[in-house]
């Protein structure tokens, strides 16, 4: 009797993430009998931030955002999906995946991961508490500041979301973070930027710093402290009927002014990246396009709680009814996301700027002092890699 090939892999720790993946690797193994796959979990900061190139070395699999790209290539920490998948699958996705999903995962002609996982930071608000305070969801910046005026409204200010937010901002105010190799932007838009988010945050309580998305949806659907989320990266088990205590309804980002375009969040979701000591690629491949795979994300993924990343999903009434309106609701925002930067030394920039805006917001460090503090950061992130001043 021949051995099963084991594959090993690693998502992080929330009903979006991991149930779905068991799913999908219980069907898989279902129909491929010489294969096991063992699923483990970690929390969502060290999914966005703990170092790559240590669960390389244990995982087949890992679970993984795009700015690790640079990262992850620089180290030789992965396979090239873009040499190793078949190009008629790799078309497919492209053509198939919402809004800038799959190119996100493609940095310099490489390709980091097949998109399994759709997210970005859009408003959420529970319907409830909105009706019983006379208002409907904030369409513009001014209405979202009045509603944090009203003790109403809240965002996650964890350290890396808040610099997030900021880039936000940035882009809606007419820049292009991280293009200049010297300023992560314009230092009068850094200015306005920074401002905005402390006129929004003010009325907000001091807690808001160590909340992420996960706990500030936690909160929005426990308790009845926050009726509206400005933006926070999508759950869309949240919405789902029976999923939380109380459901929250999801929709497209504000405009900074009546009439004027929305809002461009920063790019989430996750993708499936097959570490480069697997010693079963092929077969980890395989998984992998399954778990992409139009049929399985509107089908198995998300009936297991997933927010896929395929539009076979997003295109699906039933998913959407599914997902409590999730998909509709938020698929403009989603579409318009704007991707983050991907060369090896920007993903602590995340932490270290957030850290720097919180001393600006929570702890009243100087606005000179602080903007001075993000772009010597930012320009310390650019000389982490091999080479100084790496592309984005």
């Amino acid at each position: 009797m021949s051995t099963a090939i084991q594959l090993t892999g690693i998502a992080w720790d929330h009903s979006r993430a991991l149930p779905p993946l068991v799913a999908t690797a219980q069907r898989y193994e279902e129909t491929h009998p010489g294969v096991r796959i063992h699923w483990q979990k970690r929390t969502l900061d060290e999914f966005g931030h703990a170092p790559i190139d240590q669960l390389a070395r244990k995982f087949d699999l890992i679970v993984i955002d795009h700015p690790w790209a640079g990262f992850c290539f620089e180290n030789h920490l992965v396979h090239d999906l873009a040499g190793l998948a078949p190009a008629a699958a790799l078309a497919e996705l492209k053509q198939n995946s919402v809004g800038p999903t799959f190119e996100s995962y493609v940095w310099q002609e490489k390709m980091l991961a097949l998109p399994i996982d759709a997210a970005t930071p859009a408003p959420s608000w529970r319907r409830d508490l909105l009706e019983r305070a006379g208002v409907p969801p904030p369409q513009t910046w001014a209405e979202a500041v009045a509603l944090a005026r009203r003790k109403l409204a809240v965002i996650p200010g964890f350290n890396a979301d808040l610099f997030l937010h900021f880039l936000m901002l940035v882009k809606g105010l007419g820049a292009e973070p991280c293009a200049d190799q010297e300023n992560l932007a314009p230092r009068e838009i850094m200015q306005r930027a920074a401002e905005m988010l402390r006129e929004l945050t003010e009325p907000m309580p001091r807690d808001i710093y160590e909340l992420n998305p996960i706990l500030v949806a936690e909160r929005m659907t426990t308790t009845d402290d926050f009726a509206w989320n400005a933006f926070a990266y999508t759950y869309n088990n949240y919405a789902r009927p029976h999923f939380a205590a109380k459901a929250l309804a999801f929709g497209n980002l504000l405009a900074l002014e009546r009439g004027g375009p929305r809002l461009r969040s920063v790019l989430g979701g996750t993708g499936l990246a097959i570490s480069a000591n697997c010693k079963n690629a092929a077969a980890a491949l395989d998984y992998a396009l399954f778990v992409a795979s139009g049929r399985v994300q509107q089908g198995i993924y998300v009936h297991a709680g997933g927010q896929p990343a395929h539009r076979a999903a997003w295109d699906d009434g039933l998913a959407d009814e599914l997902c409590g309106g999730f998909l509709s609701g938020t698929r403009l925002t989603q579409s318009e996301a704007i991707v983050r930067p991907r060369y090896s030394g920007y993903v602590a920039l995340q932490t270290d700027g957030g850290k720097a805006l919180q001393e600006y917001l929570r702890d009243g460090r100087g606005l000179v002092a602080t903007l001075e503090k993000l772009d010597a950061r930012y320009r310390e992130s650019r000389t982490r890699g091999g080479r100084a001043y790496q592309t984005n």
